[in-house]
C-alpha cells in the first residue's frame, strides 16, 4: 500500500486516496464516506498495473474519480496546482506523467500541465466558464522507455461560476401599445433579458422592476411588470390617448434573483403608445349652415360644414361621413369629405330649377368611419341644418319633343309643310320672352324653318336613296334662342323617316360576261341579278324578259328567271354564234305599282371554250373581233419583227469585233506611229539653224527668279514640280492599240501642268534693265517667201486640217 498523507500536510483541506492492489474492492464499496466536499489532491492509478513480471492477474475495477472543481476568473499566482498524480510503482520504477485532451495538447493548448516527474498538475491561467464550462483530461503514466505501465485515467475538470456577467437586454429599446381606456390588467408588451451566467444558480437568476415612468399622469404607476417574465400589464384606469398618448418606462433586470445588494443590473426602455379607439364623436362647429347655387349648375360646392373631432386625425376614427336624412327628396345634393380638413362639402350633383324650388332646407348628421366605442353616446352636436337658395337665371328655350320624329313619303316637291317644331321658354317667373328658330345643321339642305313659329318646309325633293339617309332617316338640327340678358339658345333633332316609293328602275349587273359559242352541258348560260334601290314591295321579286326587237335576240338568245332576284341569260339550243362580242338587250321589271322597267344591255364574249368551259387563249383574241387570217397575219408580222430585231443585233456584235481585229489599211511607209517621238529640247531644226537663239536668253541675272517668294510663279516659266508619267508605248503594239495610246497620251498632256505652252494667260514682272533682243513682236510665223505645204496631204488623216489650211491659201 502507498500513502500520500504526507502531502495533506500543507493543504488546508484534502482527501487522501490509498489504493493497493488487494484492496480495490473495499476501497470501492467506501467510495462515498472517502469522498468529501474538497477535491483530491493526490489520485492514485489503479491497482492494475501492466508490469510483465507479476504474471497475469484478475483486472480489478477502477477508481471513479470525482471531478475537480476550478473556480473562473481566479487571480492565481499561476501556475496553480489543482491535484497531484502518483502511481504506486514509482517506488520500484522511475515514471513519467503526463496529460492529454483539449485544454492540454488540444486547442486551447497549455491551459492545464502536468509535471512529468512529480506528477503534479497545474493550471496556467484564469478559466472563463461563458467560455467553456469543462475539461476532460486523461493521464497517462510510462517508464522510461515510453512503456505504459498504468492504464488511463480520466479526469474531469468543472469551471465554477462565478456572478461576472450583468443581465442584458436584446434591445436597448423596446415598443408597445395599448389603447386607451383598457382596463386593469391588460397585456402591454413583453421584455427579456439573458445572462451569460450559469442559470441554474442565482448567479444566471434574472428578476424585473420598473424604476420610473413618464409622464406620471393620471398616476404615477399606470402599469406594472412580472419579475420573472418580463410581461408589462396595466394596474390603473385612466388610460385616455387624447390626454397622454405615450409613456417612457425604464425597466431593470437584476441578476442574483433580484438581490440589489449582491446582483448586477442593468436597464432598457420601453415605450408604450396609447393607441387611438372612438371615444370622441365628431361635432358640426354649428347648428345652422347656409348657401346658394344658380339654378341648372352641377358640380358646385354651395356650403362647407365644419366639424371638430378629438381623435387621432387622418384615422377611422377621426374621418367624418355626412349624410342628408332629409329636405332633398329628389338627390339633388351630396355632401363629400375633404381629406385633409374633415369639412363636409353640400355639392350639387342634379341641377336644380329655380321655378320649382327656390329653396332647400336640409338636414344633415355627420359620423365616423369607425364605429363608437362601447359606452360612447353620439353628441347633440353631431346633426345641423343647411339652408341652400337657388338663383334665377336666364334659361335656354327647350324643345318638348327632343329629337322629334316624323313620316313621309319621299319625293315630295319643294315647299312641302312637314311639321311645325316649336320650343319652350322654362322662366315662367320672368317677363314674357321672344323665341326665334334657326337651322343649325341641315346636311342635304333640304329643309327651311320659319323664324318666328317654327314651321318646318321643305326646300328642295326628299329622296330617301341620297346618301345622307341613313336607315331611311334624315336628321337635322334647329337651334331656339331667346331674347334674354344674356341670350340663350337650345338646340332640337327633327328626324324624317322617308317611306320609300317606286322611284327606281333595276338595274342588271354584270354589264360584261363570256359564253361559250357551243352549248356545254356544265356551263350553258350567264347568270344575272337584278338591283333596285327601292326596298320591298317596290323591289323584287322581278320580271326578265327579251325585247321582241330586233328579232334576232330571242332568236339566238334565251333567258329564264332562276329566283326573284337571278336570272340566266344564255344561247338557243342548236344555235351557234361566230366568236365575238354581242350586245344582248334584257328587260326587267320590279313588282312596284306601277312596276317600273329598265332596259340594259349586256356585252357577251362568244368564244371557243374548252373542256372546263372556259374561254381558250385563242378563243378569246377571236372572240375580240378578229378572224383566223387576221390572226395569223398578226403572229406572223410578230415572227418577223422579232428575227429582224435578232439580225440586227448578231450584225452590230460581229461589226464590233471586226473593228477590234482589223489592221490599219495604210501603207507600212506611211505609219506615223514610229515618228511620234518626245523630246527634251526644242530647237535646233534643219531650217532655225541660220537663227541666232542667243538673243531669246535672259541677258540678266536670273537671281530675281531664284529669290521670289514662294506662291510667286510666272506662267511663262517651266514649273519645277515633277513631271506627269506618260504612258509607256509597247514596243510592238497592237494595231488596234494605236488609237487608245495617242488619246491616253493626250489626256495626260492635257492634265499635265509641266507641259507647253507656258505663255498662256502671262503674268509679267520685271525683267531687268533692258535686252539685247529685239521685239518679239517682229516675229511672224509665216514665211515670206514661197513654201509648199503640199506634202501635209501625204501624212494621213489627221493632218488634213493642216493641209486645207496652208495648203490651199492660193486657190482661196
Amino acid at each position: 500500500m502507498v500513502s500520500a498523507a504526507h502531502n495533506c500536510q500543507k493543504q488546508s483541506s484534502c482527501v487522501v486516496l490509498k489504493v493497493t492492489k488487494n484492496e480495490g474492492r473495499v476501497a470501492e464499496r467506501q467510495e462515498k464516506k472517502e469522498v468529501i466536499q474538497a477535491p483530491p489532491t493526490v489520485i492514485m492509478f489503479s491497482g492494475s498495473g501492466l508490469n510483465g513480471t507479476k504474471g497475469l492477474r484478475r483486472q480489478k475495477r477502477d477508481w471513479v474519480i470525482p471531478p475537480i472543481n476550478v473556480a473562473e476568473n481566479s487571480r492565481g499566482p499561476f501556475p496553480q496546482m489543482l491535484v497531484s498524480i502518483r502511481s504506486d510503482q514509482d517506488q520500484d520504477i522511475s515514471i513519467r506523467y503526463s496529460i492529454t485532451g483539449v485544454g492540454a495538447d488540444q486547442p486551447p493548448n497549455e491551459v492545464f500541465n502536468i509535471d512529468p516527474v512529480l506528477g503534479k498538475m497545474f493550471v496556467t491561467k484564469p478559466l472563463d466558464r461563458e467560455h467553456r464550462s469543462s475539461y476532460h483530461l486523461r493521464a497517462h503514466a510510462v517508464d522510461m522507455n515510453g512503456n505504459q505501465v498504468e492504464n488511463p485515467i480520466d479526469l474531469y475538470i468543472f469551471v465554477i461560476d462565478m456572478n461576472d456577467n450583468r443581465p442584458e437586454f436584446k434591445n436597448q429599446v423596446y415598443n408597445g401599445s395599448v389603447d386607451e381606456g383598457s382596463k386593469p390588467g391588460t397585456y402591454v408588451m413583453h421584455l427579456s433579458a439573458f445572462d451569460a451566467d450559469d442559470n441554474t444558480t442565482a448567479n444566471g437568476m434574472v428578476r424585473y422592476r420598473i424604476l420610473s415612468q413618464t409622464p406620471h399622469s393620471p398616476i404615477p404607476n399606470m402599469f406594472t411588470i412580472n419579475s420573472e417574465t418580463g410581461d408589462i400589464v396595466t394596474v390603473a384606469p385612466g388610460l385616455d390617448r387624447e390626454k397622454v398618448s405615450q409613456y417612457t418606462i425604464i425597466v431593470q433586470a437584476t441578476d442574483m434573483e433580484g438581490n440589489l445588494n449582491f446582483g448586477l443590473s442593468n436597464t432598457a426602455t420601453a415605450i408604450i403608445t396609447v393607441t387611438d379607439i372612438n371615444d370622441n364623436p365628431p361635432m358640426l362647429t354649428s347648428r345652422t349652415f347656409s348657401g346658394e347655387v344658380p339654378e341648372n349648375r352641377v358640380d358646385v360646392v354651395v356650403a362647407n360644414l365644419t366639424v371638430i373631432d378629438a381623435d387621432q386625425p387622418h384615422s377611422p376614427n377621426w374621418n367624418a361621413i355626412y349624410r342628408i336624412i332629409s329636405g332633398d327628396p329628389s338627390g339633388h345634393f351630396t355632401i363629400r369629405t375633404d381629406p385633409v380638413s374633415n369639412d363636409g362639402m353640400v355639392t350639387v350633383v342634379k341641377p336644380v330649377d329655380f321655378e320649382m324650388n327656390r329653396a332647400f332646407m336640409l338636414t344633415v348628421v355627420v359620423s365616423n368611419q369607425a364605429h363608437l366605442a362601447s359606452g360612447i353616446q353620439s353628441s347633440l352636436q353631431s346633426t345641423a341644418g343647411v339652408t341652400i337658395s337657388v338663383q334665377d337665371v336666364n334659361e335656354p328655350p327647350y324643345f318638348p319633343t327632343n329629337p322629334k320624329h316624323i313620316r313621309f313619303e319621299e319625293g315630295v316637291p319643294a315647299g312641302t309643310s312637314l311639321t311645325t317644331f316649336s320650343a319652350s321658354d322654362p322662366d315662367r317667373l320672368q317677363m314674357q320672352q321672344l323665341i326665334r328658330y334657326s337651322k343649325l345643321n341641315d346636311p342635304a339642305d333640304w329643309l327651311s324653318i320659319n323664324r318666328t313659329n317654327g314651321q318646318i318646309v321643305t326646300t328642295a325633293m326628299l329622296d330617301r336613296e341620297s346618301v345622307y339617309v341613313k336607315n331611311n332617316i334624315y336628321e337635322a338640327t334647329f337651334l331656339a334662342t331667346d331674347n334674354g340678358s344674356p341670350a340663350a339658345s337650345g338646340t332640337g333633332t327633327l328626324q324624317i323617316y322617308l317611306i320609300d316609293i317606286n322611284d327606281n328602275p333595276p338595274a342588271l349587273i354584270p354589264k360584261e360576261s363570256q359564253i361559250c359559242e357551243r352549248i356545254n352541258k356544265n356551263v350553258n348560260g350567264v347568270n344575272i341579278t337584278a338591283a333596285d334601290a327601292d326596298t320591298d314591295p317596290n323591289a323584287g321579286p322581278f320580271v326578265f324578259e327579251l325585247p321582241n326587237f330586233p328579232t334576232s335576240i330571242r332568236r339566238n338568245w334565251t333567258i329564264s328567271r332562276l329566283s326573284g332576284d337571278y336570272a340566266r341569260l344564255g344561247l338557243r339550243y342548236q344555235v351557234y354564234l361566230e366568236p365575238g362580242v354581242y350586245e344582248v338587250p334584257v328587260i326587267v321589271s320590279d313588282s312596284g305599282n306601277p312596276p317600273l322597267s329598265n332596259r340594259s344591255v349586256i356585252k357577251v364574249k362568244v368564244c371557243p371554250c374548252d373542256e372546263n368551259g372556259d374561254c381558250t387563249t385563242l378563243g378569246a383574241v377571236a372572240a375580240a373581233g378578229l378572224g383566223t387570217g387576221a390572226i395569223i397575219s398578226i403572229l406572223i408580222c410578230i415572227i418577223i419583227l422579232l428575227s429582224m430585231v435578232l439580225l440586227f443585233v448578231v450584225w452590230i456584235k460581229r461589226r464590233e469585233k471586226e473593228r477590234q481585229t482589223k489592221q490599219l489599211l495604210i501603207d507600212p511607209e506611211d505609219d506615223v506611229r514610229d515618228n511620234i517621238l518626245k523630246y527634251d529640247e526644242e530647237g535646233g531644226g534643219e531650217e532655225d539653224q541660220d537663227y541666232d537663239l542667243s538673243q531669246l536668253q535672259q541677258p540678266d541675272s536670273l537671281e530675281h527668279i531664284i529669290s521670289k517668294p514662294p506662291g510667286v510663279r510666272r506662267v511663262d516659266e517651266r514649273p519645277i514640280i515633277p513631271e506627269s508619267q506618260y504612258p509607256i508605248r509597247p514596243v510592238v503594239p497592237h494595231p488596234g492599240d494605236i488609237g487608245d495610246f495617242i488619246h491616253e497620251g493626250l489626256r495626260a498632256a492635257d492634265n499635265d501642268p509641266t507641259a507647253p505652252p507656258y505663255d498662256s494667260l502671262l503674268v509679267f514682272d520685271y525683267e531687268g534693265s533692258g535686252s539685247t533682243a529685239g521685239s518679239v513682236s517682229s516675229l511672224n510665223s509665216s514665211s515670206t517667201g514661197d513654201q509648199d505645204y503640199d506634202y501635209l496631204n501625204d501624212w494621213g488623216p489627221r493632218f488634213k486640217k493642216l493641209a486645207d489650211m496652208y495648203g490651199g491659201g492660193d486657190d482661196d
